[in-house]
């Protein structure tokens, strides 16, 4: 996975992330209600970063329950690790771990991945794995995006600039940024039962989120200008186009669309 995920990790990567955890959380929250997350059960974060969803799991299973996150980036690791220590959650774990080798085996109630499998370029084998991560009967539930339903009012060139961008160097490292309406094959493809699939995509006129494209284009910035991709000078001027757009109080903004899918494991 490292070779094929284009943005930055570390602290820089944390800050973005946490603005998109505090923007989409009420609908994450709502799908794994109904996926049936509940008190004492025993919960697999895949592709945790810095523990955001894990935390919140964590806080709903209870002390009878348990999480373990697991990401490939220790830096976001450690700051997961301190915010359960100064939430006082003693019922979830990090691990650094690459999710392309995850051999747990029936060990979970419910099995987690977020804005994880549009990075990989083998998403059907990780998802095969989490699948095997569930116990018979247990859950495996994925939130995902089609990058390229980002949309604007009024249009704006500099965003359809960046998500052309974004989606080109994604593909560059085999990975694929229009993943969410490919989901529901690929959980039939590994043999996953009883489907379910919803869809939502947030809209922002102000606040925090309104600007995580710009936030994200600063992540891929090194990513673009190794691919080639983008000169540091074009990028520059996209940046400020971004700025000037963002900042108007005229104009809107969504996120990607996410695709919500959860499924089980047979039981036999």
């Amino acid at each position: 996975m490292s070779t094929s995920y284009v943005i930055q990790g570390g602290e820089q990567g944390r800050s973005r992330m946490r603005v998109i955890a505090r923007a989409v959380w009420p609908t994450t929250e709502r799908l794994l209600l109904a996926a049936g997350l509940t008190s004492g059960m025993r919960c697999l974060d895949l592709g945790c970063g810095a523990g955001d969803v894990s935390l919140a799991l964590a806080r709903v299973v209870g002390a009878a329950g348990s999480v373990k996150g697991i990401d490939q980036d220790e830096i976001k690791l450690q700051f997961a690790r301190e915010d359960a220590e100064r939430e006082r959650l003693n019922n979830v774990e990090f691990r650094p771990s690459n999710v392309e080798q995850l051999d747990d085996e029936a060990r979970y109630d419910l099995v987690y991945a977020r804005f994880l499998l549009t990075h990989l370029r083998d998403p059907a084998a990780v998802l095969r794995r989490m699948g095997r991560a569930a116990k018979p009967g247990g859950v495996v539930v994925v939130e995902d995006i089609d990058h390229s339903g980002v949309f604007s009012h009024p249009h704006s060139p500099a965003l359809e600039q960046f998500v052309g961008l974004y989606n080109r160097v994604v593909r560059a490292r085999g990975a694929d940024p229009e993943i969410g309406p490919k989901l529901p094959s690929l959980f039939r493809e590994v043999g996953l039962a009883e489907l379910h699939l919803s869809h939502v995509q947030p809209v922002y006129i102000d606040g925090e989120a309104k600007h995580i494209h710009r936030i994200t284009l600063d992540n891929v910035a090194p990513a673009l200008t190794a691919a080639a991709l983008a000169t540091e000078a074009e990028l520059e001027a996209l940046t400020r186009a971004l700025d000037e757009f963002l900042t108007r109080p005229d104009t809107i903004v969504s996120a990607p669309r996410i695709f919500q899918v959860w499924a089980r494991r047979p039981l036999a």
